[in-house]
């Protein structure tokens, strides 16, 4: 889906396609909407760890074909009857809170910079298009493509709308894109962290691998590719990002084990005591 957020109307034909996660934003963004979701009610205990080791795997060993399947068939049917504008809403309180702390300044300014020149800037994720179209938003992008869940009458069906745009289909979509804005997609500029970015990088004329993953570096030097590292190589790159974020997950697993000790020992002290009382629980006779 394409979602256009701001309209420069320079009609220059020059355009810039930014993956989000771990190209803009340090880690993957559905699972700090996850996590938010979580904190609101949405869902319980069990999804917010399946989340988390999604998570995990991710930044360990980057997005692999069967991880995104998947995300694609379990974690759209989770939102089945959730309101397309309440989680609207609760993007735009996790970018406030936790997206925009997360933010790779030198990615910041590559976008900043293309839209001083006038450029379109449009941001290219797997993620639903609805994150897709916060996070440009408040980075004054032109707008989002993303993948779509399915909505009948403002509310999601738990389904998708099409297949998820990940891999050969970002290219797909920046193509049609191009054709429908008019842009040079030999003059386009084009960054990405994962070797599946590594299609629409390829249909640009000036690709930039972004904190790239073992194979996106490999393919990007093969090719002469430009390469942009803004993670910190104190914390070792991807580890450092792995780190930061596997801290997240701790805590909120820790969180998690601590109210499922409460709930189990509590009872059984209950028991204990009135075991230990000849006379029953206390407060009986």
């Amino acid at each position: 889906m394409t979602t256009k957020t701001n309209d420069h109307g320079q009609g220059l034909g020059v355009a810039a396609f930014f993956d989000v996660d771990n190209t803009i934003i340090r880690g993957a963004s559905a699972f700090h909407i996850a996590r938010a979701l979580k904190q609101r009610g949405y869902f319980g205990t069990r999804d917010i760890l399946k989340f988390g080791w999604e998570q995990g795997k991710y930044l360990v060993l980057g997005e692999t074909d069967e991880q995104m399947e998947k995300l694609r068939t379990d974690g759209v049917s989770i939102v089945k009857g959730w309101s397309v504008a309440e989680m609207a809403t609760i993007g735009e309180d996790v970018y406030d809170e936790v997206l925009a702390l997360r933010i790779f300044p030198g990615t910041k300014k590559l976008l900043d910079d293309h839209l001083a020149k006038g450029h379109q800037v449009w941001l290219v994720t797997a993620s639903p298009v609805e994150i897709g179209r916060v996070v440009a938003k408040r980075l004054g992008a032109t707008g989002a493509l993303g993948t779509t869940p399915e909505q009948e009458g403002g509310y999601y069906t738990g389904k998708l709308n099409g297949p998820m745009l990940h891999g050969k289909g970002k290219a797909e979509a920046i193509t049609k894109l191009a054709a429908t804005e008019g842009l040079d997609l030999t003059q386009a500029f084009a960054y990405g962290d994962s070797i599946n970015d590594s299609y629409m990088l390829s249909a640009v004329g000036h690709p930039c691998a972004i904190n790239p993953d073992t194979k996106l570096r490999k393919y990007a030097l093969s090719h002469g590719w430009e390469i942009q590292e803004f993670r910190d190589r104190r914390k070792n790159g991807r580890r450092g990002i792995v780190k930061a974020s596997v801290t997240g997950f701790v805590w909120v697993t820790m969180a998690v084990m601590r109210g499922i000790t409460a709930a189990v020992t509590v009872p059984l002290r209950k028991l204990f005591r009135s075991r230990k009382s000849p006379h029953g629980p206390a407060g009986q006779d």
